[in-house]
């Protein structure tokens, strides 16, 4: 289980692939100069509700992993997320999606 720091001050554990896929996403559009919002439902161990932080250029991220592996990296994991970034809502950590096949990277329909 990873950990996300914001600001030095909130945190949020996240397991380790999924942060993976999260500092992918928040470094792309941090790099280009993008602010955006950051929302994540909080464990009802400590009171449920959610929380958002507000993401820009200057913001104090730390992405703290327990596994020293680097996971694989799923490209649709990464779009989705990059979507819910875009949106007016702002990030927020969706379900992983399965893979592509090998047709469906070169534009044949999974059906087929």
């Amino acid at each position: 289980m990873g950990r996300f720091v914001y600001e030095g001050t909130t945190r949020i554990d996240i397991e380790d692939r999924a942060l993976t896929h999260l500092q992918l996403v928040i470094t792309a559009k941090l790099r280009r100069g993008e602010a955006f919002n950051f929302s994540w439902r909080e464990d009802q161990s400590i009171g449920g509700g959610r929380t958002t932080v507000w993401l820009h250029p200057g913001s104090s991220l730390v992405y703290r992993f327990l596994g020293s592996r680097q996971p694989s990296i799923n490209r649709r994991w990464i779009d989705a997320l990059a979507y819910t970034a875009n949106a007016p809502s702002g990030l927020y950590l969706v379900s992983e999606p399965t893979e592509m096949s090998a047709g469906e990277k070169h534009g044949v329909p999974a059906d087929l």
